[in-house]
């Protein structure tokens, strides 16, 4: 059962129950494959160093760069335990694309609409998404300007958002409300 906040309207209530897309495996290589690789590459580098410093009429010795080399590789992996992961490919799920999303915002809004819209249709779905919402709306604008919210001083609260909007947010709706009334109760909020 939903407590009808926010998240409710925003769709992460709605993301809870949908079934997601299992998530790929990484699979890990034995510590026998991995210890295989970095002695191959150690041993090409050493090769590949040795050769070039021969070239220029150089030395050095096999064991220190052989020390070097392992140091070096040692340092890479620990960077590489400590990276930090990817970031998340966005993908849109409005509409059938699954294209990264190319504003969040957008899609957010997006999502608000759909919810509103169906709230519209659906009285029960509007009591538990919208009016909630309105009502958090309407506390945090009283808290904000007046110190109050509807629940601590109810009757200075009624006062100042009228009996329209007080009855609106108070009483147990079944209706859905028109987009007239829904702006002009949003209207009244904002003059709070």
């Amino acid at each position: 059962m939903s407590d009808g906040g926010l998240d409710d309207l925003f769709g992460i209530a709605e993301s809870r129950h949908t079934v997601e897309e299992p998530e790929t495996v990484v699979k890990r290589r034995t510590l026998g494959v991995t210890l295989a690789i970095n002695v191959a590459i150690i041993a090409a580098a050493t090769v590949v160093v040795t050769a070039g410093l021969r070239s220029v009429g150089m030395s050095i010795s096999l064991l220190l760069l052989v020390a070097l080399l392992t140091g070096l590789r040692l340092v890479i992996h620990a960077v590489s335990m400590v990276a930090p992961p990817p970031p998340p490919r966005l993908r849109s799920r409005i509409g059938s694309d699954a294209a990264p999303a190319a504003d969040a915002l957008r899609a957010a809004v997006r999502r608000w609409e759909q919810n509103l819209d169906r709230a519209h249709s659906d009285p029960d779905l509007h009591s538990r998404n919208v009016l909630p919402v309105l009502a958090e709306m309407t506390d945090e604008r009283l808290r904000l300007r007046h110190g109050i919210t509807r629940a601590s001083d109810p009757r200075r609260a009624r006062e100042l958002l009228g009996d329209d909007l007080w009855s609106a947010l108070s009483g147990p709706t079944r209706r859905s409300l028109k987009p007239r009334d829904v702006e002009t109760y949003l209207d009244t909020m904002e003059r709070l």
